[in-house]
């Protein structure tokens, strides 16, 4: 089955066309990125397997247009991958935030459309975006069976007693308020990918899958179920990221307003993208720039990475607690799949647990691969993350049994 995935951003969308045999069997055709959208000078960047990559710039007005765009580039005569669109068998999204209406992948329809709309407010910056890229495929390919994929879902199999915050119990009731936690579909997948790879039974195993890019959060992940994890009721909360604060104390807020006369909204975007990495540094989001200050003498770049380092080693710890235990570790994203150097100093705060890193095996940053010595007590992997994947299988399946 011949399926696209799309992921909608609010100026931008990234796409993979799959040829889906099985959930193991698949090859990739075609990859590529929409930027720019509803700016002067767009961008098209598409990367089709076994072919020159093409790259197109004009302006692209909304996302019905980007979306037109990328259907073009599939079928187009030299950089297409498909003779046409009904090649298109099913298409697959990525949307943020399902709240408590999904805990699983869902076919497209209006009333699900509307569940989206109803969570708009706990993800104003993605599920709007993901509902454009939504109706423009709905506008571009009528018949094509479209299904949804949330980040929130891994998470629902959560107890009350690690998603419930300590506030009055009526504005749970009233408007939701607890927590979501997101990147659902990595910690999903690199659990199950982890679990193999270390040959352990997912079934019977509890893992702790480190996410850390410009945005981060861990998971406890125990018998292939999410018990636990540390973004919240947005993915604000948890540990230091690129421009977000992570866990502070509430007071701050109240605190800076009056003191700066800030309005909501404008502290707001201080917390989501004025701090981080970028507030303590004053000079960057990414981490590849903080290594490379540090290693130059700069204290603030030093402290940031001391405090990623910190953040992470009381997260796992604290699911470890949880889980009585931990069988493995898994690292992935941007920064957790690509900096050996901070892979291993985060190991080396668990040296209660038993754990050494084969410092060869931690070069690694392109395959999965375990990174932890035969005789390490808890073993430890890289798993590059897949969440096209994810979508991808889930909407094989539900596009499947509509035939059945």
């Amino acid at each position: 089955m011949i399926i696209l995935v799309i992921n909608c951003g609010s100026s931008s969308i990234k796409y993979q066309l799959l040829d889906m045999k099985n959930d193991e069997e698949y090859d990739l055709l075609a990859k590529g990125l929409v930027e720019k959208i509803g700016l002067p000078e767009g961008c098209l960047s598409h990367r089709p397997t076994g072919k020159d990559r093409y790259e197109v710039e004009l302006p692209i007005p909304d996302h019905k247009v980007g979306i037109q765009l990328v259907l073009d580039a599939l079928v187009d005569r030299e950089h297409g991958v498909v003779d046409s669109f009904e090649d298109i068998q099913a298409v697959g999204h990525r949307v943020v935030q399902g709240a408590e209406y999904f805990s699983g992948s869902a076919l497209v329809d209006d009333d699900v459309i509307r569940k989206i709309e109803a969570c708009c407010d706990f993800a104003p910056l993605h599920n709007p975006a993901n509902l454009l890229g939504i109706r423009a495929m709905q506008n571009v390919l009528p018949s094509v069976p479209q299904v949804v994929t949330f980040d929130t879902a891994f998470h629902q199999t959560m107890e009350p007693h690690a998603y419930m915050y300590a506030l009055p119990y009526e504005y749970y009731e009233k408007y939701g308020i607890r927590r979501y936690g997101a990147h659902g579909t990595s910690h999903q997948y690199v659990s199950q990918r982890g679990a193999k790879l270390a040959g352990l039974d997912l079934n019977n195993s509890r893992i702790i899958t480190c996410h850390i890019g410009n945005g981060s959060s861990i998971t406890a992940v125990r018998n292939g179920k999410c018990i636990d994890t540390s973004m919240g009721f947005t993915p604000l909360e948890g540990m230091i990221m690129g421009t977000r604060c992570g866990n502070i104390d509430a007071s701050i807020v109240p605190y800076l307003m009056k003191k700066e006369n800030l309005t909501p909204d404008q502290i707001t975007g201080i917390l989501n993208k004025k701090s981080g990495f970028l507030g303590i540094s004053g000079v960057s989001s990414d981490c590849r720039d903080m290594l490379a200050l540090a290693d130059k003498g700069d204290k603030k770049a030093d402290t940031v990475l001391k405090k990623l380092i910190n953040d992470v080693a009381k997260l796992v710890g604290g699911y470890v607690a949880e889980m009585n235990g931990v069988d493995l570790i898994v690292f992935t994203a941007g920064i957790g799949e690509n900096n050996p150097r901070v892979r291993s100093w985060i190991c080396e705060k668990f040296g209660y647990l038993g754990i050494t890193i084969d410092p060869e095996a931690n070069k690694n940053s392109g395959e999965e691969t375990i990174i932890s010595t035969p005789d390490s007590k808890v073993k430890v992997a890289m798993i590059p993350t897949n969440e096209e994947l994810v979508i991808a299988r889930d909407t094989m399946h539900i596009a499947a049994s509509l035939k059945a």
